[in-house]
């Protein structure tokens, strides 16, 4: 198990420190492969999985606002449901995101259900009456 570190990297013997932010498992499995191919071994096959995956954060109007686990396919309706559901004040239409890459706020329609990504902060806000 290698554990990507603060700055993107991951370190893997043979290949070195090998930029893995932003890409992809295949991408890192690519990356690493062109690393250490015919340098140091011939036709290498390497294979990346994600072992834990950041946080999801959401906050506003819902009945218990935290730090909770990612898991591949949440959207935001599964992250008001872990965070126990909307609060009577809730505007169920609509809900603020902010991923970990962007410092704003991107309004997200609730019509339909919105995929989440690690490390998002989501907000559900107050409906006006």
């Amino acid at each position: 198990v290698y554990t990507i570190d603060g700055g993107g990297y991951v370190s893997v013997p043979l290949a070195g420190r090998v930029r893995a932010a932003g890409l992809t498992p295949a991408e890192l499995e690519r990356a690493i492969t062109k690393h250490v191919d015919g340098n140091i071994l011939k036709d290498p096959h390497v294979n990346v999985q994600v072992a834990t995956y950041g946080p999801i954060y959401i906050r506003g109007e819902v009945k218990q606002p935290g730090q909770f686990p990612y898991a591949p396919g949440l959207t935001i309706g599964d992250a008001v449901a872990l965070a126990g559901g909307y609060t009577y004040r809730a505007d169920e239409s609509v809900a603020y995101v902010r991923s970990s890459a962007s410092p704003q706020e991107m309004a997200r329609p609730l019509r339909t259900d919105v995929p989440v990504a690690p490390g998002d902060n989501i907000r559900i806000p107050e409906r006006f009456f």
